[in-house]
This record gives structure tokens, sequence and C-alpha cells, in this order.
């Protein structure tokens, strides 16, 4: 199947990826999920193994308005800025999770910019 193959690459890249980045706990992994129709963000302290904060566009506060996908991205963006700041975390290190640093990602991380965290 062509999906087989699409999935393979992007596990392929995500693997890639991972075996530069790496977060420890001067400066976390913000790691990013992409659904087809959500978007998952976690701070991850790679060296304890534990995630110090996350954020998705399935909580309530976020999935009752009304916006596009991009937008819920960008508000996601921030709301993971704002609870990073909140737990003494000011510099992070982006991890794209093998999507293309593109569209909802992309305005993720502008969002977590706008929020305060430095890349």
């Amino acid at each position: 199947m062509a999906n087989t193959k699409k999935i393979n690459k992007k596990n392929k890249i995500k693997r890639r990826i991972r075996g530069r980045v790496s977060g420890t706990t001067a400066r976390p992994r913000l790691n990013v999920f992409r659904s087809n129709a959500e978007i998952y963000a976690q701070i991850i302290d790679d060296s304890n193994g534990t995630t110090l904060c996350a954020a998705s566009s399935r909580e309530a506060s976020f999935a009752a308005n009304k916006v596009t996908k991009v937008e819920k991205a960008a508000i996601v963006g921030k709301a993971i800025a704002a609870r990073a700041i909140e737990a003494g975390i000011k510099a992070v290190v982006f991890d794209r999770g093998g999507n293309l640093y593109h569209g909802r990602v992309k305005r993720l991380a502008e969002g977590a910019r706008e929020g305060g965290l430095e890349f």
C-alpha cells in the first residue's frame, strides 16, 4: 500500500531527528504530534524520561473555539509556552516529530515563541 510507504518514510525522518535532538534538564524538548484533526505538544526532559507539561487542541477550553486547525495550533503553542514558563522553563529544543516545518507545526512554534519560549 502507498500509505504504509508514507508512514515508513515519516518514521525514518522522525528517527533521524530524534538521533540529533535531545532534551536535557536545562533545555527540555518541545515535541509536536499532529493528527488529521488535532495537534498535541509536550515538553519532555529526556535525561529523566519525564513529561514536564503538555497541551493539546482536544482540551475543553480549546475545543469550544470554532476556529481553523492552523489557528488552533497557534492557541496550543501559546498555551504550552504559558505552562512552561509557569513550570520555570524558558528555553526548549524544538522536535517537529517528522512533520514538515510548515502549516500547523510552524504556527504552533510561532505561538510558543509569542508566548515567551526560546528555541
